[in-house]
Parts: C-alpha cells; structure tokens; sequence
C-alpha cells in the first residue's frame, strides 16, 4: 500500500507561483509513476501532469502545459508541480496520484492523496 501526502497549496495572487509536493511512502513507492490532478468545485478531476517513474518522461495537459512543471526527486519517491504565472480558473484541490503507468485518466492510477488547496485571486 502506497501513500501519498501533499503539500505547498495555498492562497497567492494571479501571476504568483507555488510548488506543490507529494511524499510517497510504503510499497515500492519509488517505482510508481505519479502525476498531478485537480479538481474545481462543481467540475470533474483533470489530469495536470504526469512523470514515469524510470527514465523522467512527463506528460502535460493542455491546461497547465507552459506554465507548470512536474519532477521527482533523487529518491524518486517524492514529486513536485512548480506552478507559474498562476490564474484564478487554476484554483482547485491538487490530488497527488501514483500507478504502475503513465497515463492522462484517473483509472491509469491506483493511489491518491487527500489533496491540498490551491486558490488564486484575481
């Protein structure tokens, strides 16, 4: 069993920026793939951005793509979103995900964290 802890998210203006972090622990957790979710009140989770666990491939949505960028650590079990040029449409809860694969789709991943809070005023 994997689990995931976010943190970083918080209020910033539009414009800022925010690094977001996930710890992995438990399982073989360094050899997951992770990505990065959100989700807005009153819509549905939408994949950010993903990295393979072996060779650091990332994968962006459309959305994000430009402005944010996903890493792992040298343990490999934790990953960052560094996220700029902010604006209010980003504000959601980040969901931190791991799975045996890459992919842009909630059921690519096996586990999620609880989440953290990213809110940008205009």
């Amino acid at each position: 069993q994997v689990q995931l802890v976010e943190s970083g998210g918080g209020l910033v203006q539009a414009g800022g920026s925010l690094r977001l972090s996930c710890a992995a622990s438990g399982g073989t957790s360094s050899s997951y793939a992770m990505a990065w979710f959100r989700q807005a009140p009153g819509k549905q989770r939408e994949f950010v951005a993903g990295i393979s666990w072996n060779d650091g491939v990332t994968y962006y949505a459309g959305s994000l793509k430009g402005r944010a960028t996903i890493s792992r650590g040298n343990a490999k079990n934790t990953v960052y979103l560094q996220m700029n040029s902010l604006k209010p449409e980003d504000t959601a809860v980040y969901h931190c995900a791991a799975g045996a694969f890459l992919g842009d789709t909630d059921e690519t991943y096996d586990y999620w964290g609880q989440g953290t809070q990213v809110t940008v005023s205009s």
